[in-house]
Parts: C-alpha cells; structure tokens; sequence
C-alpha cells in the first residue's frame, strides 16, 4: 500500500515510538509511553514512516489503571499524500482457508512464496468477519458489536493488526487491540464479564500462523459459541472476495478515520493469566492446611500453593513468556532458566514447536542443566504445549495424552477420552485397561477431535477431553478450548494438590501418573508428496491418483502378514487430499492410517 499520511494515528503507534526511540531516554522503554512525543515520532519528509516498526516491541505495552491504555489522539500535520494506490491484485481468496482457520504469506523474500496476505486482503476478510458476526448476532443497532483483536510475535503482526482493525470498524463495529496476546485468550474475551476491560467480546480475531515459518501468518476467528468451523470461514472468504473489488483508496482513507474513533487498547493478557493463577489455587485451596507459629495461625499453599517447585519454561519467542512471570511466579514456582521468554517473530533458537525436535531437545536440556521439577514448552500461540519431568523424560505425543487421560479420569471416572486417529494402540490399552476410560479415535485436526467429544455428549456419551497428538487439547470444563496454557495448569494442579495432601517428590507424581503406558519401539509418521507433475498424474484428477496411492497402500498390507490395517479408523487410509500421506509406524507391525 502506497503512504498515506495526514491521518489521525491511534497512540498504540506510540507505544511502538517508545520502543522505536530508546535513544531518547530510558522512561520510553518502562511501563507507561508519555502521550506528549509529538516531536518524536518517526516522520520522513512529510509523511509517517512505520515500517521499520515491528510487533516484537510490542511486548513492553503500558499498562494502565483499569487496564487501559491512555487513548489521547496524536494527530499528523503532514499534508494529505497524494500517491495513489496502486491497482489491486487478483485473489483467489478460498485458497487462503485451512481447515478452520485462514492462513497465507504475509512477508515477502522467500523464493517461490509470493505474498498472499497484503492489507487490503486482510481489511476485505476482517470486514467480512464483521459482517457475518452482524447476522450471526441478529444485532438490530441497539447497541455496537465489539471485536477484540490479538496477535503473536510474528514480524507481519503490526500491519495485519492494523487492517482487520481498519476493516472492522469501516463495518461499524468497536475495535479493542490486545496487542501481544495467545489464541485461548482470545476466545476467553469473549466470556469474560468485565467492562473495566470492555468484556466481553461479540467476536474476537486472533493473527496468528501457529509454529508456521516466520513470512506466514493467518487468522483464527472466536464467537462465545467457541471457534469458527470449516464452513463458516468458507462463508467469510467468499464474502470478503465480493468485498475486496470495492476496496479503493477513499475507502481505506474513510476506515482509517472511523478506526481512529473506534480503536480502544486494553491489557487483557493479565486478566488472562489471573485467570489462570486462580484455577491452580483453587485445586490446592479445595486441601487447606492450617499451622500453627507464634500462636498465630496461617494459611499454607492457599496463596503459593507452588513454593519451592523449579519450573522452567521455554516460550520459542513466541507469545507464551507471560507464563514465566504471570502465572508461575505469582503461584510461589522458581522460574530461573526459562528461556526464549522474549517475543521474536524471526524464531531465532527454535521452531515454536513441541512437537519439533530441536524444541523438545532444547526444553530438556534447560531442566536438566537447571535441575528443575518440571519444563514447560508452548508454540507460538500458546494453544499447544507439552512438558519434560525432573529426569528430562517428555511428556508429549501419546505420553502427553496419557498423562491427561490419567488426571480426567481421575476426576471423571469412566469418561471417553477423544483423540485423533494417529495415537498409538499402546495409548488404547493404557486408557482402557489401566484408567477405565474409553478411547475414540478420530478424524485428525483439532477442530474435528474437539466437535466429536461434543457431540458425543449430546448423544449422552460422556467425554470430558478431547485431544490431539500434536498438543492441541480442549477440556470440558474450559469450553472445549484448545489451550495449551490450561492444559499445563492441569499439571500444576496435580502438583498442588499433591503437596496440600502431604504428597511431595516434584514430577514424580506426574511421571508415576503415565507409568505403564506401551510405547512403540518406533514410531516415525511419513509424509508421502504427490507431484503434480509426474507422468502419472498429467491430465488426470489429483484425487484419483491420491486414492490409487492409498489403494495400493492397502494391498500390500493385504499381502503381508507383517502389516496390518488400523482396525478402528475413522478415515481409512489417512490422507489429506490434495497436500500429504501419513504413515504410523509401530512397534512390530506398520500401522498405515
């Protein structure tokens, strides 16, 4: 987009001046920006230059009384520019949906990734969003519709951030921007009841790519009805196609003045994570202990129900580092040797990732050289996470599963435990042998695990969790959302309630928890690529040919006794269309799914 200036720019730019002009004194870089950096701000000539802004600065926003930052008006004198825009490009707006979620190339300068993301894109989607809320809501103009609007580290964060905003409020609705926020928050504003913080939300959009490389983002959307499906993004795509052909330069300059009217900040991550701190003190609170010192009595672990547990915490420099300080500390936990705490939207040590590698190798490495009880790793938008006990043993994948399965049934006995389709047999057996439970495997994706075990309760089955391999597990008693942080205050519960019951030995309570699941002795998942232009594909349906692979697949598992087919799937041969094949591998036999 050409600069546009002569604008009324909200003072969420000048939060981002305070991190820009450290040069100008050290009170810019602590918690509360003076509104008065008129002569300050970044001006090139006549016109505002932004673009060497990014959203890592972000992460030092002010907080204010009430959780607001001061919204005072900095105003530009700079004349009105008078480049215009240039002509906008053909999109095939549907090739940006992902399941339940809409992803696309945001930064340019990866070879063969041209940018599919650009603002006036984002505007068209996040004035489409604003209009299917409008029907969704049956709003009859009694009052405005609110929108809050999050984003993780990624560098492209800002300039999307500030098209939605543009887009929602041209549509009329009230914008309020959290700033660096994660995915379960997002969804939470739109429960919380708090108009000190403009709770709650109609609708909230959090700009996010998850673990995806640092030129892609995307957008995940949030009613209080919880995440948007599949064909509810497909209706948001194809309304913002018929929208993005009326986006023209008067347009974008009258939405950036209604934005200018209707843009409010709060700091909701710190609702977020007292959220948080209160659910692992009430799970110690429900075992209070009373000593008695100096005739005196006092209440133990109600406050810091984990004083004296080392846990460490490795955010990937994504948006999970409030963890650290916001909710561990406040609970009583050492956190000392947590790592990549600091956001950083180019991913510098790892891939935000626990179900990387590299990232679970550097989480285990950080509690063994730091002796702690507990590591804790999340991904960049905090609705996966995974944990490693006192010996460096990982609690991720099936083992994961396991470990929560053990606390649910704990308190749900007998309860279906949903997951999708690619968990081993061992994790069956350890479900339903061990814990009692039941174990329904199916349709990978975490949108489908998390509808299934909602719709089993309707039918009268019950299930309180539904979880998928790669981390993303939603609870019953957290509104079906996946959330990685809530996941792990599961753990700490365990660990608090432990303790408050007289039980200590750090992680060993969890560790113990998982004993006696069956692990493969191999477990390796291939990702078969169909080339489209192999001699056998040309002029023939990628479908046909995807199915004639897997068709193949099953006669030579028909043909050795050594391979055998998943006896319960509920997808066959797994393989998703058009992208990937998966392969399980397990212990003495191939699993293919």
């Amino acid at each position: 987009m050409a600069a546009m200036s002569g604008k009324i720019i909200q003072n969420i730019f000048v939060a981002q001046c305070c991190a820009q002009n450290r040069q100008f004194g050290a009170q810019y870089q602590r918690d509360r920006c003076s509104p008065n950096l008129r002569s300050f701000l970044p001006f090139q000539g006549r016109k505002l230059a932004w673009t060497g802004i990014s959203s890592m600065h972000l992460h030092n926003l002010p907080k204010y009384e009430n959780g607001f930052v001061n919204r005072g008006n900095v105003y530009c004198n700079a004349a009105p520019s008078s480049t215009s825009l240039p002509s906008l490009e053909k999109v095939d707006f549907l090739k940006l949906q992902n399941g339940s979620d809409i992803r696309g190339v945001a930064v340019a300068g990866v070879e063969g990734e041209p940018v599919t993301l650009t603002e006036p894109v984002t505007e068209a989607i996040a004035t489409a969003f604003a209009a299917w809320l409008l029907q969704k809501k049956k709003a009859d103009g009694s009052r405005r519709l609110r929108v809050s609007i999050g984003h993780d580290s990624r560098i492209s964060a800002q300039k999307l951030q500030d098209a939605v905003s543009k887009g929602i409020a041209n549509a009329g609705l009230e914008v309020v921007q959290y700033g660096l926020a994660s995915t379960p928050a997002m969804f939470n504003s739109t429960l919380t009841e708090d108009e000190r913080f403009l709770c709650p939300a109609d609708g909230s959009i959090m700009i996010t790519a998850s673990h995806l490389p640092y030129n892609r983002n995307g957008f995940k959307f949030f009613t209080n009805a919880g995440g948007l499906g599949k064909a509810d993004i497909k209706d948001i795509l194809e309304r913002a196609a018929s929208i993005y052909s009326n986006v023209a330069a008067e347009g974008l300059i009258n939405s950036e003045r209604k934005a200018s009217a209707s843009i409010k900040r709060v700091d909701y991550m710190a609702v977020y994570a007292s959220y948080l701190v209160e659910a692992v003190r009430r799970a110690a609170g429900n075992i209070v202990k009373w000593v008695l010192s100096c005739c005196v009595q006092h209440t133990v672990l109600r406050e810091r129900p984990l004083e004296g547990f080392h846990i460490v915490v490795d955010a990937g420099n994504g948006a999970g580092g409030f963890f650290a300080e916001k909710v561990l500390e406040p609970l009583g936990a050492i956190t000392t040797g947590s790592q990549f705490l600091e956001p950083d939207g180019l991913f510098p040590n790892h891939i935000p990732n626990p179900e990387d590698k590299e990232a679970m190798k550097a989480i285990i490495q950080a509690v063994l050289t730091n002796q702690a009880d507990l590591g804790i790793i999340f991904d960049t938008d905090v609705d996966r996470s995974a944990a490693v006990d006192s010996t460096g043993r990982e609690f991720n994948r099936n083992r994961l599963i396991a470990l929560i399965s053990a606390i649910v049934l704990e308190e749900h006995p007998g309860t279906t435990i949903v997951t999708d389709s690619v968990t081993s047999d061992g994790l069956t057996t350890f479900i339903e042998k061990k814990l009692g439970g039941k174990h329904h495997r199916f349709k990978r994706g975490y949108k489908n695990v998390i509808d299934e075990a909602i719709r089993l309760n309707s039918v009268g089955e019950e299930s309180h969790l539904a979880i998928e391999t790669s981390g993303h597990g939603a609870l019953k008693e957290n509104h079906w959302l996946d959330d990685g942080a809530y996941l792990m205050v599961k753990l700490l519960n365990k660990l608090a309630s432990a303790r408050a019951s007289g039980i200590d030995g750090g992680s060993k309570v969890l560790t113990d928890l998982a004993n006696g699941l069956q692990e493969p002795a191999v477990a390796v998942e291939l990702r078969l690529k169909i080339d489209a232009s192999h001699e056998h594909l040309k002029g023939g349906s990628f479908r046909e040919y995807g199915e004639a692979v897997l068709k193949h697949l099953e006669n030579l598992t028909d043909s050795d006794p050594k391979l055998q087919k998943a006896p319960v799937n509920y997808e066959g041969y797994l393989l998703e269309i058009a992208l990937l094949a998966s392969t399980n591998v397990e212990s003495s036999f191939e699993h293919w799914q």
